[in-house]
């Protein structure tokens, strides 16, 4: 099923804009007839085929099972949103054994701190000066003194809103001061994004850039990573440990990333090859609930992306924000609960898929001579609403069912 998220202002990136802020959420729920429900969020591309490989198993052996969705995939490859879907089934699989377990997902995998440090990540190209302002305020209520600011259009624009924001954590914090990033989602070229960095770092300390040259590009993130002062960070739209390994060989990347609709054994490895190389890891998403419990057990977490702080509608989640982190929750399992008849009531649904939305890389991304006009401020009504195919997986002579 797909719910939303709803912002209530524009959201969005260097790519795109979601004008409506409303934004689709694709959730995958496995039902078992003892009334146990795990809970995954991704895509549903290939759902029946890639559930084929766990159908008839027992949902405990989670990351064998996860192999043998990633076999499943051989041929056409795992790439992409299929990835997802394999990443939405493992992060369901999780939860149905930590609930058997009747435990928060955190404490099974071995956590001792239910805190998980947390910056402060509002989408936020389209907004006005006024606009960030106030959204950043909010962030700082909550104690966070950490901010990623969504940029790469205009080089001047940028100085000016990441300064905006330096003023706000640094008022909150007292003086201290803040962290700061920004992503340019691929934006640049090389030579862009070192003249670029450079001249932010004029007048200001970024902690990191985030993908400021293409995924894939291993030696033109380390050409970029040897001439500036920031961290380079990238990983989340990375869909293998295989597509990791180049970057990590070049010494491309500074700050390991991961997305939640990954899941949870992706992330558990990744973390690992990180920290094989001395590199820290920070979860992406908007509701990363999932890579919080994951990362409550992994040595070289260094924070977690913070989005909206509202769940989509209809979801509930048992954590809290406070102090600057994430603090989750006792529930068993993720702490996750969904309201089935009020997402298949709701009335505001994402329009369909626009050639000019933040999931599609504009024509002249890497090709802009002069700083952008309009800042990505078009209107986007986008992102085809997922297809969802039923699944039967039988535990014990119990079937569980994801829709």
């Amino acid at each position: 099923m797909t719910t939303v998220q709803e912002w209530d202002r524009p959201v969005g990136d260097a790519n795109g804009v979601y004008a409506d802020g409303i934004v689709p959420v694709s959730l995958i729920l496995v039902d078992t007839d003892e009334g146990v429900t795990g809970v995954g969020i991704g895509p549903h591309v290939e759902l029946d085929g890639v559930f084929a490989a766990i159908e008839g198993e027992d949902p405990r052996a989670v990351t064998t099972l996860y192999d043998r969705m990633l076999r499943q995939t051989f041929k056409a490859g795992h790439a992409g949103a299929v990835f997802g879907t394999i990443g939405a089934l493992d992060t369901a699989l999780w939860d149905i054994k930590a609930q058997l377990a009747g435990e928060p997902l955190w404490r099974l995998l071995g956590g001792r701190d239910r805190r998980v440090p947390a910056y402060a990540s509002g989408l936020d190209i389209a907004l006005t000066d006024d606009e960030l302002v106030s959204a950043y305020e909010v962030y700082a209520r909550y104690g966070l003194r950490a901010a990623k600011l969504k940029g790469g259009l205009d080089i001047d624009r940028d100085r000016h809103r990441l300064a905006l924001v330096r003023e706000v954590l640094t008022e909150a914090g007292h003086g201290r001061r803040p962290g700061l990033m920004l992503d340019v989602n691929e934006a640049w070229t090389r030579k862009q994004a070192i003249r670029h960095v450079r001249e932010l770092e004029r007048t200001l300390d970024l902690t990191w850039i985030e993908e400021p040259v293409r995924r894939w590009d291993a030696e033109g993130l380390a050409v970029v990573g040897r001439g500036i002062r920031a961290s380079v960070a990238t990983g989340e739209n990375l869909t293998g440990l295989e597509q990791y390994r180049p970057l990590l060989a070049a010494g491309a990347v500074d700050i390991v990333q991961a997305a939640a609709v990954w899941g949870v054994t992706h992330f558990l490895r990744v973390s690992a090859l990180a920290h094989a190389h001395d590199l820290p890891v920070s979860p992406i998403g908007n509701i990363p609930v999932a890579l919080l419990h994951a990362a409550t057990s992994v040595p070289n977490h260094m924070a977690s992306e913070l989005q909206d702080l509202r769940p989509p509608l209809g979801v509930s989640v048992d954590l809290h924000v406070e102090g600057g982190a994430f603090c989750l929750g006792d529930s068993p399992g993720l702490g996750l609960t969904v309201d089935e008849d009020l997402i298949r009531g709701l009335t505001r649904r994402p329009g369909t898929r626009s050639a000019d939305g933040p999931g599609v890389r504009p024509e002249q991304a890497g090709r802009r001579l002069l700083a952008a006009s309009d800042h990505g401020h078009a209107a986007q009504d986008h992102l085809l609403t997922p297809l969802v195919v039923d699944g039967r997986l039988v535990v014990d002579g119990q079937r569980r069912t994801p829709r």
